[in-house]
């Protein structure tokens, strides 16, 4: 028996082809299916309760709260800024130095600290306990420089502060 052609082709060749084609075209339903029943329960669940009307004001209400964001982020880089300009004088370096005044007292109960900040502008205090009590004495510092003779505990406790990060 002769098989029966088709267009040229036999004609099992011609049904496995449109067996395969038909598979094809199933899959790509389903997966269209798939994709537009997720997309029902997504739209379904956005629309949830609404109206054309009340999404109207949801948006509205979103462009006011941006809006309100917005300002306030503004309004916080305005403080962030002030912060800064107050920074800049706050101290924030420091430099210690502890040692013992006198060879008679132990426990390095004296000290030199400088305290700067960011101009390297501030003070020295210096404390010096003894055995008839303790003194404590303040040197201004302007540019990191002092007008008046450091001792070498100052002198340390200052290079500390200014080479301080």
């Amino acid at each position: 028996m002769d098989s029966v052609t088709v267009f040229g082709m036999k004609l099992e060749v011609l049904i496995i082809i449109m067996l395969v084609l038909l598979i094809a075209a199933i899959a790509g339903f389903v997966v269209v299916l798939i994709m537009h029943i997720k997309l029902k329960k997504r739209y379904d669940k956005f629309m949830l309760g609404k109206n054309a009307g009340s999404l109207e004001e949801e948006i509205q209400d979103l462009f006011e709260i941006n809006k309100a964001v917005v300002e306030k982020v503004k309004e916080n880089r305005k403080d962030i800024r002030r912060l800064y300009k107050k920074l800049t004088k706050a101290f924030q370096k420091i430099g210690i130095v502890k040692y013992d005044a006198y060879q008679q007292m132990g426990g390095l109960l004296s000290f030199s600290m400088a305290m700067l900040d960011e101009d390297n502008d501030g003070f020295i205090l210096n404390s010096v306990h003894s055995t008839e009590g303790c003194y404590t004495y303040t040197k201004e510092i302007v540019n990191g420089e002092c007008q008046l003779e450091l001792g070498n505990e100052e002198k340390i406790a200052l290079e500390k502060a200014v080479n301080a990060k």
